[in-house]
């Protein structure tokens, strides 16, 4: 139950930052000093601590310019491995599958592989789908923190919370992290069109 209630607290605080969240926050605040105590709770508590001494319209902003405007601050995870490409198409399709094996469906307008998204998969009870999900695309994730961290971004805590939540990586999954953080992500822009209204990242 903590797992899910880590990926709950992290799917909402990874989402766009608005008046739903403020008024979330007294229900976050609880969950997170009700987690056992460890890395995830503690990266969890220091990004509330920020929430809650940071005004909303700053907030915004810097989910903006870090998320939407940054490439390499990319929340769409299958983005790291394919790019801008046909294989990206398949990748997704993959997504689209472990939601509707765990009787779940994203909100219309938004992809099934932004981390915000898959942690709400596993809120929401399909754990075993969620984790797949995340394991099989680590090398995002944590190339997605990493980014943060140089970004010296407060959502490097979140993510970091999400991985704690995952085994220790196994060889190959290092080895594909650190081809990805060498090389990036493909950058053919073939096949589908730019995943969001701001266009591809």
């Amino acid at each position: 139950m903590s797992q899910r209630a880590i990926h709950m607290t992290a799917s909402v605080l990874l989402g766009y930052p608005d008046e739903r969240l403020v008024e979330a926050l007294p229900l976050l605040t609880r969950t997170v000093a009700s987690l056992p105590s460890g890395e995830a709770a503690a990266r969890l508590r220091a990004f509330l601590a920020h929430l809650a001494t940071t005004p909303l319209p700053r907030l915004a902003e810097h989910y903006v310019a870090t998320f939407d405007l940054k490439r390499r601050c990319c929340p769409y995870l299958t983005y790291y491995t394919y790019g801008d490409t046909r294989k990206r198409g398949m990748a997704l399709l993959r997504f689209k599958h472990a939601f509707r094996a765990a009787g779940f469906e994203p909100v219309d307008g938004e992809l099934p592989d932004h981390l915000a998204v898959v942690c709400e998969l596993s809120a929401r009870g399909g754990v075993e789908q969620a984790v797949r999900l995340l394991r099989e695309h680590r090398a995002g994730v944590e190339t997605l923190h990493k980014a943060l961290v140089a970004e010296n971004s407060p959502y490097a805590d979140v993510v970091a919370a999400v991985l704690a939540t995952l085994p220790p990586a196994t060889d190959r999954e290092r080895a594909a992290a650190l081809k990805l953080a060498q090389e990036g992500p493909p950058m053919e822009q073939v096949g589908l069109e730019p995943y969001t209204a701001g266009g591809a990242r």
